[in-house]
């Protein structure tokens, strides 16, 4: 099974299939290890991820980290986590925003990954790309909804909402997130490390 992580991984880091919409050469970021049980999924890589290769390295991601309980150390261990956004390589930015993912990426490298990752035994679903990508039909009319109904895709699935600075206004509007969403958040990570 590692080769054939380490197979999705080489073919991963040297696909093309979107470059010509891309405003730069693409950088696929992700960070995998073979015996990760948690899966984090966000959107896509943004500019500073997308400059030092590292995913999270950023304010959402020390806003993640947070709701997680997790020191970045922790964070950023291959044999515990695995990091695979919906679009691998950052799409650029409209109006000083970021684009979304891009649509080729995620049927390509997600079941992939996913196949090569068989001891996932949570997936953190981050913001309302993942969570299309993954719970379909499943998912609520609304983010808030499919994350305050986040018990209905236990064991598999953790909806949650990006946590980037702009969205702050949904925090402040949805006040039970941080109150009853992040602790069954941390009790979900505790229960699916080995």
């Amino acid at each position: 099974m590692a080769n054939s992580l380490a197979r999705v991984c080489r073919e991963a880091r040297a696909c093309r299939v979107c470059a010509a919409h891309l405003p730069h050469e693409p950088r696929p970021v992700f960070l995998v290890g073979a015996a990760a049980r948690l899966l984090i999924v966000g959107q896509a890589p943004g500019r500073r991820v997308h400059l030092t290769g590292i995913p999270w390295n950023d304010p959402s991601g020390d806003t993640l980290r947070a709701w997680m309980k997790m020191a970045r150390t922790e964070f950023y261990d291959v044999s515990r986590i695995a990091i695979v956004p919906i679009g691998l390589c950052y799409p650029g930015t409209v109006d000083g925003a970021d684009l979304p993912p891009r649509p080729e990426c995620a049927p390509l490298w997600h079941p992939r990954f996913r196949a090569a990752l068989p001891k996932i035994r949570l997936t953190l679903l981050v913001g309302a790309h993942a969570q299309a990508f993954y719970l379909g039909e499943r998912r609520k009319r609304t983010l808030a909804e499919t994350v305050r109904a986040y018990r209905e895709y236990l064991p598999e699935y953790f909806p949650l909402p990006h946590p980037s600075w702009r969205n702050r206004g949904w925090l402040e509007r949805n006040p039970w997130f941080l109150r009853t969403v992040v602790p069954a958040l941390r009790r979900c990570i505790i229960r699916a490390r080995p």
